[in-house]
């Protein structure tokens, strides 16, 4: 059975500047084990928004990266995450809601820096929080 993470965007930003050592250790490790990252284009987006040029060539290696999946949010899609937000008994962001849609969609946990956004959305969405 193929196994993998959804990266948000503070796991996408933790990566790309190095912040997180245990953040690029995984990425790795789940290159040589062929598990799968998922990538959801809204958090693409704002990691894009938030790293400095410098750390844009590791992003970009990350999204070459044969088990990299980039998940688009389609007219379906969107459908989908709106209604989850919709539901949401505080504001969320677009990115949020897609990473947890990502998730609930594959039944994988969510790497990130910043768990909060993420539980409050959906408290039972599975993360591995950055150290």
């Amino acid at each position: 059975m193929i196994g993998g993470r959804v990266l948000d965007a503070s796991a996408l930003r933790h990566v790309a500047t190095g912040r997180s050592v245990y953040a690029r250790a995984l990425i790795w490790a789940m290159v040589e084990q062929n598990n799968v990252l998922v990538v959801p284009t809204t958090a693409l987006t704002a990691a894009w928004a938030q790293i400095p040029t410098e750390a844009r060539t590791v992003l970009e290696v990350l999204l070459g990266l044969p088990n990299t999946v980039l998940e688009v949010l389609d007219g379906s899609t969107a459908h989908e995450v709106g209604l989850l937000l919709a539901a949401a008994s505080g504001p969320s962001e677009l990115a949020v809601g897609h990473v947890v849609w990502c998730a609930r969609q594959r039944g994988w946990p969510v790497l990130t820096a910043a768990p909060g956004p993420l539980r409050q959305l959906d408290p039972d969405v599975d993360i591995e929080e950055l150290p």
